[in-house]
């Protein structure tokens, strides 16, 4: 990559140089030559202009030997307008390279060659080459000297063109190292991560593209080593949650092989529980390993939140009762209801409810209450449920729907369930197109909402 960037700079620079130097020569030769002509007519610094100003007055060279004439001898010219033609031959050709006038020829006739004709001055009228004037003799300047003079200007221009060239070259080769070294190291690190180390990060130098694509691959890299952290955690609290069941599993069966504990319904119970609670931590794992893929199924049907909402609390009343709670409603009246119908999973919804209301009452006191809103507008729905407990710590209150999360950790998974059932009812809200959130109420305790939205097809 490197070579190729350093090649590409090198061909640049030499085509820029080789063109001017080209343009260079080539302007040169004929400036040049057009002076040395100037100088080598004596007193012909007007000739040009004589020649230009003849044609345009008759349109042709018919007659144009007359301004060659020694002086006295032009019809109708004066005296100093004529050059000193002392020791001088011209020949001058149109537009076409036909020869029309040669002092040295009676009657001139002939073509001259295009590659002859370079050697001419051309004689422009309106833009446009109307004749060709060559001059010898006299005092003119030697041709030999004329082309030592051109070929030392082209040695210069060779010489210029050789150390631009140089210069282009180490600037190409600074280049190619300065552009290409953020490129190495990124790609080192990208070897790095592939490797499994996933601490590494890319160097960031400036904020051009690649400066931007070194920001990207750290947060790549981030994201990468947040969701492996994640994962050995979450593996670690599996394993950690599934073994204390089949612990308890366990030193109940060898209680009962061993007779210790007689065969009884009452003995086998604790059995049970555990049982119970295995099947359950396996159900939640799997509907998380479902939405993780984009896999979970949701059979949609229209439901009435409100009915819905309504026989899921009266579920769980008993068991508020039985721990002194009041669960207070507040729905919207049966006419305002009817606003509140959604097309979502019900089974899954009232799943979301059940864990919400399991949560709440979990934190809620004896002798407090937990109160369930409905509100329905026309592009949502708002499901709320605000308990009368301590609340959610501040620190918290990022991490209340995390896999395995417990804000206390000194509380039995009896009381505190397996720590997934946040963390399940916002990935089904979510499949819902719906959102989950947690927060602290002005009047104290935990609240969660749950909001859906009302679509089209609802």
């Amino acid at each position: 990559m490197r070579l190729r960037l350093f090649l590409s700079f090198a061909l640049v620079a030499l085509v820029s140089i080789t063109v001017v130097v080209l343009v260079t020569r080539r302007s040169a030769e004929t400036e040049v030559r057009e002076l040395f002509f100037r100088r080598g007519v004596s007193g012909g610094e007007n000739l040009v202009e004589q020649l230009t100003n003849f044609y345009q007055t008759g349109d042709s060279w018919v007659g144009v030997e007359q301004l060659f004439q020694p002086r006295g001898q032009a019809k109708g010219m004066g005296q100093g307008n004529q050059p000193a033609m002392v020791g001088q031959q011209f020949r001058l050709a149109d537009e076409h390279g036909s020869l029309v006038y040669d002092s040295g020829v009676q009657d001139p006739d002939g073509i001259i060659s295009s590659a002859e004709l370079k050697a001419w001055i051309p004689i422009s009228a309106d833009d446009q080459v109307i004749g060709f004037l060559y001059a010898e003799g006299g005092m003119a300047v030697d041709r030999e000297e004329e082309l030592d003079l051109v070929k030392r200007l082209n040695q210069a221009a060779i010489t210029a063109a050789a150390v631009a060239g140089g210069l282009s070259m180490l600037i190409a080769i600074f280049l190619a190292y300065r552009l290409l070294r953020p490129v190495k190291e990124l790609s080192q690190s990208v070897q790095k991560l592939g490797a499994g180390d996933l601490s590494e990060r890319a160097p960031i130098y400036g904020s051009d593209e690649i400066a931007v694509l070194a920001r990207n691959f750290n947060q790549m890299a981030d994201s990468l080593q947040d969701a492996e952290q994640s994962r050995r955690a979450m593996t670690a609290d599996i394993a950690h949650e599934l073994r204390n069941p089949l612990a308890v599993q366990r030193a109940n069966l060898e209680a009962l092989q061993d007779g210790i504990y007689p065969l009884t319904p009452e003995n086998l119970e604790p059995v049970m529980e555990q049982n119970i609670l295995l099947s359950r931590l396996v159900d939640d794992l799997r509907t998380l390993a479902l939405a993780d893929a984009g896999r979970l199924q949701l059979e949609r049907s229209s439901v009435n939140l409100a009915v819905l909402l309504d026989s899921v609390v009266d579920r769980y009343n008993p068991q508020a009762s039985k721990n002194n709670v009041e669960i207070i409603k507040t729905w919207p009246s049966e006419q305002e209801s009817e606003r509140c119908v959604i097309s979502v999973d019900s089974v899954r919804i009232e799943q979301v409810i059940g864990n919400l209301l399991s949560n709440a009452l979990r934190y809620t006191p004896r002798g407090g209450n937990i109160q369930v809103s409905l509100v329905c507008s026309e592009r949502k729905i708002d499901v709320n449920v605000h308990d009368s407990g301590p609340g959610i710590a501040e620190d918290s209150l990022n991490y209340v729907f995390e896999r395995f999360y417990r804000g206390d950790t000194s509380r039995s998974r009896e009381a505190g369930g397996t720590g997934l059932g946040l963390a399940i009812a916002r990935q089904l809200v979510e499949a819902h197109g719906g959102e989950l959130k947690a927060s602290n109420h002005p009047a104290g305790g935990a609240e969660f909402t749950m909001i859906l939205p009302l679509t089209l097809d609802d």
